[in-house]
Parts: structure tokens; sequence; C-alpha cells
């Protein structure tokens, strides 16, 4: 939980130093909407010292675009509402809908991640393999 309340405060302080920037002619795009992730359930595995499964809930508002980062584990998705754009590596992203899943690795960088609509919300479950007290998300610079 204290990583998603860590993150959420760099997510605030992010969007706030945005926030604060001129806008209008010949200034920047304003930024995307951010993803807003729910920790549903995290468990220690007794059968795999050292790591844990943990379950998140990820909405993306409209337009919603994440950071190039990776999770340093092994994540499953599984699309609940809307279509989401995914892509690996630099390879070609797919677009998924209700009912599809989607694979990330350990070692997979995320360059795509992204709600398909301008105007309507995307929800996902990840179920996380990962280290235990290792974080969730790592950005790539």
């Amino acid at each position: 939980m204290r990583i998603f309340k860590t993150l959420g405060l760099l997510l605030l302080l992010i969007s706030g130093v945005a926030a604060a920037q001129p806008t209008g002619p010949g200034s920047p795009a304003p930024t995307a909407p951010m993803a807003k992730v729910a920790d549903l359930m995290t468990k220690v595995l007794q059968d795999y010292p050292g790591k844990e499964g943990r379950m998140i809930l990820v909405t993306y508002p409209p337009g919603s675009v994440d950071p190039v980062h990776r999770h340093d584990a092994h994540a499953f998705v599984y699309v609940l509402e809307g279509s989401i754009v995914m892509g690996l590596n630099g390879d070609k992203p797919v677009t998924l809908g209700p009912g599809q899943t989607f694979y990330e690795g350990p070692h997979d960088v995320h360059t795509v991640g992204r709600n398909a609509s301008k105007t309507k919300p995307a929800r996902f479950l990840v179920f996380l393999l990962k280290d235990q007290n290792k974080p969730v998300l790592i950005p790539e610079h």
C-alpha cells in the first residue's frame, strides 16, 4: 500500500508541476489524465520464498496515457471495461477490449499503455507475481 501512496504522491506532484505550466499558443500541450490504481490484494506466497501475488484494479480515465515503465514482475492483465492499447519493447501495440488478456514479463519495457478512447473510461484487472518489497511500477527514463 505504501508503494501506491508514494506513487500517488509522485503523480500528484508531477501533475501539480504540469498544472503550473503556462498555457496558450506556443505552450506545451496539457498532460493526459493519469490512471487510477486500486490495490485489491497482496498475498505472500509461502511456497515461493521471497515472492508475492498482488492484484490491482487500474482505471484509465478518457484519454489517459501511462509513462514508459516496467514492472519487474510477471503481469497478467484482464480487460473489464472499455478498450486499452498496450505495447512492449517498442513492438506494434495491440488494442484490447472486455474479456481480452495481455501478458508482460519481468524484463519487458511497457512502451505503450493508454485508454483507446478519449470519451469513455477503461478498467482492467492486473495480477502481478513479483518479489516482495519491490515496487509495482518502475519508470523508465
